[in-house]
């Protein structure tokens, strides 16, 4: 059985683990002093820590060692996402495609949007749940939402794609990724991009693809997407 996996950002510089980690470990689990745990860091590294502390609120932990890990991709992986209407279906998203290994979200408002804001905070939560259920030191960063036209402006170090439903000229992402690559994928609302969008991204540098034959919903296809990176990268 795996140990429970704690998450404390600044353990380096602070002995006490966040109230919530706080809470689960002296609450939900009945840790004692003396007792071990492990922790991350959310940026690549397990500590082996003994609880100095058990407070429900401010638990005070002492690392007895840390862990580096290097990360097992050697590609950056970047879903820009148009949320959805009911916020769960965002962080149903969020979760999978964190257990399944993704660098950086990046909630994008465009002409069609059903949800023009989004839970920041839900959403790291769910991140962190999901990091710490897959065992996993790399928490991914979720940016604030930015609306489209700004978003296609920013630079990115890899290949752009633009996933889109229009009857135009576009190629299957298993077919235009290449192992190894840095990828950024755009994903639209319900209602898809707009033409203009879907040519303003085009005319910014981003690729247009299909990510099959089934029209999706948003938190499918942008999962479908970070699936299909993985397993082409995991190609022999």
């Amino acid at each position: 059985m795996l140990d429970t996996l704690f998450y404390s950002p600044d353990i380096l510089t602070s002995s006490l683990l966040p109230e919530t980690e706080s809470h689960h470990c002296v609450k939900v689990l009945r840790m004692r002093n003396g007792d071990l745990l492990t922790a991350t860091d959310g940026k690549g590294s397990f500590y082996k820590c003994t609880l100095v502390n058990a407070n429900p609120k401010h638990s005070v932990v002492s690392i007895i060692n840390k862990i580096d890990v290097k990360q097992s991709r050697n590609f950056i992986l970047h879903i820009a996402f148009a949320p959805t209407k009911q916020m769960d279906r965002n962080e149903w998203f969020v979760e999978k495609a964190t257990e399944i290994g993704i660098d950086r979200f990046s909630p994008i408002i465009s002409n069609y949007s059903e949800r023009k804001e989004i839970k920041f905070e839900r959403l790291t939560k769910t991140a962190i749940s999901a990091m710490k259920q897959s065992q996993q030191p790399f928490l991914p960063h979720i940016d604030e939402t930015v609306s489209f036209n700004n978003f296609i402006k920013l630079p990115f170090n890899g290949n752009k794609y633009i996933a889109h439903c229009y009857e135009t000229p576009k190629t299957p992402l298993t077919q235009i990724y290449k192992k190894g690559e840095n990828a950024l994928i755009l994903i639209g609302p319900e209602g898809d991009f707009s033409e203009k969008e879907v040519e303003s991204a085009i005319n910014s540098g981003f690729r247009p693809i299909s990510l099959g034959e089934s029209r999706l919903r948003t938190e499918t296809a942008s999962l479908v997407a970070t699936h299909t990176i993985h397993v082409i990268n995991s190609l022999s």
